[in-house]
């Protein structure tokens, strides 16, 4: 048995290191998280100086009992889990787990930390091992705290007040306030109209356009002309005023230089492989987890292609530095190289925690040299990384930017500009994308032809074009990255689960590429920022991110940082349950007035989505109601469109002696007829749909329900079905598999019945086996829900009946006693 035991995250990385260490070790991976607290009420007690209950994770439990068999045989332990919080953590539990079972005993225990797996890396890191790091282990859990008391406390006001199943958490819902709110300045914009004038220069050497810079002797801005007869007029004084041709008034040029940008962070590498690769930031993190923990490169094996990928630093090892330059000086010249490597600043205050950039492990292996051993996501990450990393290295680029004036009469004038590349330097290798392009980008590579001032430059033509603003665009995933890391809102390792979460709960969707918060995500920010301001505000939760910084640093504890949080946040909690009206919670707005009926109109948001209604609860007849169609939002839409809604269902006539109807339901718009339900395809509208089209969908539904059953047995429940992914058996509880080769028609009761002994699986319900097994436990409930009502009401019959008895008796004697006394 091996001497020494040493616990990484994932198998994957297990595997790489296996191969570096000798026999005396055997690396086992804990699967990422070992324990997490308990999914219950008081599983962080604020009255117990927030103790926190933790249990085995059920998935992992397997893993750990592993570790643990491992650990008792072995003379050493070494936890290299990953070199941040969270690997601090896992480390720590592991350690807690090992110390509960008894196995710690007299055994030395080792922590490493390396943030590349190479051979060099994981040699130097067994030979300077340390202690767990209480202090960012304590950050780690005062967050999973901070962010359970807030889930905990504030998802069930959302509940009540908004929508069942709806969560809150500390970070996402700051983020989902960033995106709503650029939602609401987009609705608010209002489009100004300007015009700008432009002259094409017909050069002998070479055409160019110019821009209006002066007009009738003042500065042209944006808004200087805002119609078309006014833009007309101009170009009219302008083109007569230049008499064919434009004078040369000045030339100027200027050369500058353009810096490197630094290595990536992790924030950078999600920005930039969203803007170049269109990359989601979880596909980049995953990604770069697969380059990170090792890749098979021929006859040198398995190894780690980049550095850590959770970082904030934009610091690079000297030995990362060396070889760079080594790459640079042979693979772009001495020219490219400067005299001393480029040092960057690290914004972050807390960088040292993961102590590098996101790097190629060795500049030497160059993109093509390691393409054929990567899959094509892998391929270009490690590209984009190596050219970022070495771009770093390399001298500035020099730019000249040439400046014209061209005058065009005495009131008038024009200015061209171009930009050229003198040395490329940095740019040779790589240029950093961008969200939106300014106006030197529009120079840049734009060449003019040599001119001197009072040089004659022919007029071609002159021409007016209109334009008007634009609203601020939505958040991309790479600018909503840069917005979040530039509030300081969450951490590198954090930003990819913000985004998930918020498309997970539905409360924005992806469209082009841009967030767009639906109803539920803006009913949701409009309630927490109305009644809960604090804990969306930016500069709260970047200050709280800092906190926890300052707790990793052992500048500070964490039970005092969350005493000061949870007094008044529980105190909130407690007074916003009460006080705040639900239909105020889910922004309800009231349209207008429905001319049929003469009653109000309004938009609310229900247990299935946004609806339209029409009525009140207080009228004598029931309100109606309408789902908002795809694409539509209870925030903008108009009285109109929301009376439209109410044209379904519509009767379209009549089919085989019934009635053919369309309608939206739960699950979306469908066709009727009887009592058979057709599904519409996504090309079909419920408003525009005519009788046709709907009976065919509905006989294509029939036709597919008549040819499901291919073959029944008399006696058996066993059927042989057809079903979406070909033929199968099921008895209503098992399906069961039929063999390639077999004829399904050909198969007896004897065959089919073995063959679900051998291939059945339980049948599994639209969400799974635990969906089936819940749907189960819940029809139990409502059964013994029913039973329990039905016995309440019998016994309350046979109280009714036994009192009315005793009435009854009480009358016949108070009638006997008055007869007596007569």
């Amino acid at each position: 048995m091996a001497k020494n035991l040493l616990i990484v995250e994932s198998p994957a990385k297990a595997r790489t290191i296996n191969k570096y260490l000798g026999k005396d070790f055997v690396v086992l991976a804990s699967y990422g998280h070992v324990r997490d607290l308990v999914p219950k009420e008081g599983a962080v007690d604020p009255e117990q100086g927030f103790r926190m209950r933790y249990d085995l994770i059920e998935k992992n439990q397997k893993h750990v009992d592993a570790i643990a068999k491992a650990a008792k045989a072995a003379d050493a332990l070494y936890l290299a889990t990953d070199p941040d919080r969270e690997g601090e953590a896992i480390s720590w539990h592991i350690t807690e787990i090992l110390r509960e079972r008894g196995i710690l005993d007299g055994k030395p225990l080792h922590r490493v930390v390396f943030t590349e797996i190479t051979p060099r890396a994981i040699r130097e890191a067994m030979e300077q091992p340390r202690s767990i790091a209480g202090d960012l282990v304590d950050a780690q859990q005062a967050r999973r705290a901070l962010d359970y008391l807030v889930g905990f406390n504030l998802s069930p006001v959302l509940w009540r007040k908004v929508q069942r199943g709806l969560s809150a958490g500390r970070v996402q819902s700051p983020a989902l306030r960033m995106i709503v709110e650029r939602e609401e300045e987009i609705e608010a914009f209002v489009a100004r109209e300007y015009w700008s004038i432009e002259a094409e220069c017909a050069h002998a050497v070479q055409p160019f356009t110019a821009k209006l810079v002066k007009l009738d002797g003042k500065k042209f801005e944006q808004f200087t002309v805002t119609d078309g007869d006014s833009a007309e007029a101009a170009r009219e004084r302008i083109r007569k005023a230049a008499g064919g041709a434009l004078h040369v008034t000045d030339v100027a040029s200027k050369e500058r230089k353009r810096r490197p940008s630094p290595p990536f962070t992790t924030s950078t590498l999600q920005q930039e492989a969203a803007r170049k690769l269109g990359f989601t930031t979880k596909r980049t993190m995953q990604v770069a987890q697969k380059l990170y923990e090792g890749v098979a490169i021929g006859d040198e094996g398995t190894v780690g292609l980049i550095s850590y990928m959770r970082t904030d630093s934009v610091n690079l090892s000297g030995e990362a530095l060396s070889e760079i330059r080594d790459v640079i000086a042979r693979d772009f010249g001495t020219k490219a190289l400067p005299d001393k490597p480029n040092f960057y600043t690290t914004k972050s205050k807390n960088a040292q925690e993961a102590h590098e950039a996101v790097r190629p492990t060795s500049a030497l292996r160059t993109p093509s040299q390691v393409a054929r051993f990567l899959t094509d996501d892998e391929r270009r990450l490690y590209e984009l990384i190596w050219k970022r990393a070495v771009a770093s290295q390399m001298v500035p680029a020099t730019l000249n930017t040439v400046s014209v004036d061209l005058a065009a009469g005495s009131e008038h004038a024009f200015r061209a500009t171009g930009t050229t590349v003198v040395d490329p330097g940095f740019l040779a290798v790589y240029e950093e994308g961008k969200d939106t392009k300014g106006k030197e980008d529009e120079d840049e590579g734009r060449k003019l032809p040599p001119m001197k001032p009072g040089e004659r430059v022919p007029l071609d033509r002159i021409h007016a074009d209109q334009h008007f603003t634009q609203p601020p665009p939505r958040f991309t995933e790479a600018a909503l990255v840069k917005a979040l890391e530039e509030y300081g809102i969450g951490r590198p390792s954090t930003y990819a689960s913000i985004i998930q979460t918020l498309l997970y709960r539905k409360y924005v969707e992806m469209e082009s590429r841009s967030f767009r918060p639906t109803d539920v995500g803006r009913a949701v920010s409009k309630f927490l920022s109305a009644h809960f301001s604090r804990y969306v505000d930016y500069d709260f939760t970047a200050r709280l991110e800092d906190e926890l910084d300052a707790v990793s640093r052992g500048e500070e504890d964490w039970v005092p940082l969350m005493e000061k949080f949870w007094a008044p946040f529980k105190a909130l909690v407690a007074e916003k349950t009460e006080s705040v009206d639900r239909s105020e919670a889910t922004g309800a707005r009231e349209l207008g007035t429905d001319p049929k009926s003469g009653k109000p109109v309004s938009v609310r948001l229900g247990r299935y989505g946004p609806y339209a209604q029409i009525g009140t609860a207080d009228d004598e007849e029931k309100p109606t109601f309408a789902s908002l169609r795809p694409g539509q939002s209870m925030h903008t839409i108009s009285l109109e469109d929301a009376l439209e809604l109410f044209k379904l269902p519509r009767k379209l006539g009549q089919s085989n002696g019934e009635e053919v109807s369309v309608g939206i339901g739960r699950f979306g718009p469908f066709a009727k007829r009887g009592s058979v339900y057709a599904s519409l395809k996504k090309e079909d509208d419920p408003y525009t749909i005519d009788l046709e089209r709907a009976v065919f969908l509905i006989e294509e539904k029939e036709e597919i329900a008549r040819n499901r059953i291919i073959k029944e047995f008399d006696g058996s429940d066993i059927q042989v079905l057809n079903g979406r992914f070909g033929p199968y058996i099921s008895d209503g509880k098992l399906n069961g598999r039929i063999p390639k080769d077999r004829d399904p028609k050909s198969l007896t009761l004897e065959e089919v019945t073995k063959l679900l002994e051998e291939t059945g699986k339980p049948m599994r319900g639209r969400f799974g086996k635990k969906a089936a097994k819940k749907t189960v436990e819940k029809k139990t409930a409502k059964k013994a829900a029913k039973k329990t009502t039905a016995k309440k009401k019998t016994a309350a019959k046979k109280t009714t009946k036994k009192a009315a008895k005793k009435t009854a008796k009480k009358a016949v004697k108070k009638a006997a006693a008055r007869k007596a006394a007569d």
